[in-house]
């Protein structure tokens, strides 16, 4: 079998046909993010592939060209602000709309997007993301200071990841903690200004590349995620696999969520709290429920069946 792995989001697509049977090839058409990239690119290269199924990442232009060039059985993959968010823009929302009646089959990567992609696409199933443990795996912590290692390490962001409510709930524990931010994220001068502001001293970290990432996690104590969202973002579930405990917020209104031990983590007071209460306990119990949940031998299986299934 011949899998077109088309676009991609946070590594997810790769992950998975990373690890897929042998008997499925799997053929990625990836874009960038220029403008002719993203349109008359894709559009050719789309054009141009072959396969027995088309996976397509992200219900957005990509989707839609390859429904219009008649790519089929085509599964969208929706990652959180095609249906978070773009499904209500006035011109952007029609195109998403258009691809979850469309497709053949919707998938949607974490569970505060489901009911969204429910309103157009009944049939819409979760598929929780995979981690790669080949490339995220636990090592033990390196003996540090007096302070602990906090890292923030997804993109900065206040509306979206919520790097506000984190720096302020370290302003809290200022001195019991050394902190460091990946440079990435539109937010990222408002972030360091505010920190700067409540009197946290933050190391600014390289952008890395995906592999190196985990470099990263393996020299802190502690993950810092987002605050806003409710849901468990990659850098939450890769920091867990490289055997360090993480402060997100997780809603407990998902019941995909229920045996997750973290929950309903919002208050600044009550972050800072966790943070330095994170312990080898706390992460146990999390990474327990990311082998049980987001294994990807067996999540790859899933995607297989439902390929078959298409075929």
């Amino acid at each position: 079998m011949i899998v077109a792995m088309i676009n991609d989001c946070a590594f997810v697509g790769e992950t998975i046909g990373k690890y897929l049977p042998r008997d499925v090839v799997v053929r990625y058409v990836r874009r960038g993010r220029g403008f002719w990239s993203k349109t008359f690119g894709i559009a050719y290269k789309i054009l141009r592939t072959d396969a027995d199924v088309y996976h397509v990442h992200y219900l957005l232009q990509d989707c839609y060209i390859g429904l219009r060039l008649g790519k089929r059985p085509l599964i969208g993959h929706a990652h959180g602000s095609d249906v978070r968010t773009t499904l209500n823009h006035p011109l952007w929302g029609r195109v998403v709309k258009y691809n979850l009646r469309k497709c053949d089959k919707v998938l949607v990567s974490t569970p505060d997007i489901i009911e969204g992609a429910r309103r157009f696409r009944e049939d819409a199933e979760y598929l929780p993301n995979p981690v790669d443990l080949q490339l995220f795996y636990p090592k033990p912590p390196q003996e540090g200071g007096e302070r602990k290692r906090v890292l923030i390490a997804s993109d900065s962001n206040w509306v979206v990841k919520g790097t506000d409510i984190a720096i302020r709930a370290l302003s809290r524990v200022r001195n019991e903690v050394s902190v460091s931010i990946i440079a990435y994220g539109k937010d990222l001068d408002k972030t360091l200004r505010l920190a700067e502001k409540l009197g946290v001293r933050v190391n600014i970290l390289p952008k890395t590349p995906h592999d190196k990432l985990n470099q990263y996690y393996w020299n802190s104590d502690v993950v810092i995620d987002r605050f806003k969202l409710g849901s468990l973002g990659m850098v939450s579930l890769e920091a867990i696999a490289c055997g360090r405990p993480v402060i997100t917020y997780v809603s407990s209104q998902y019941q995909e969520y229920r045996d997750f031990p973290l929950k309903d983590l919002r208050n600044e007071e009550e972050i800072a709290e966790a943070i330095i209460n994170a312990d080898e306990k706390l992460w146990r119990r999390e990474y327990e429920y990311v082998i049980r949940n987001h294994d990807p031998t067996t999540i790859a299986n899933r995607v297989v069946k439902i390929f078959r299934d298409l075929v």
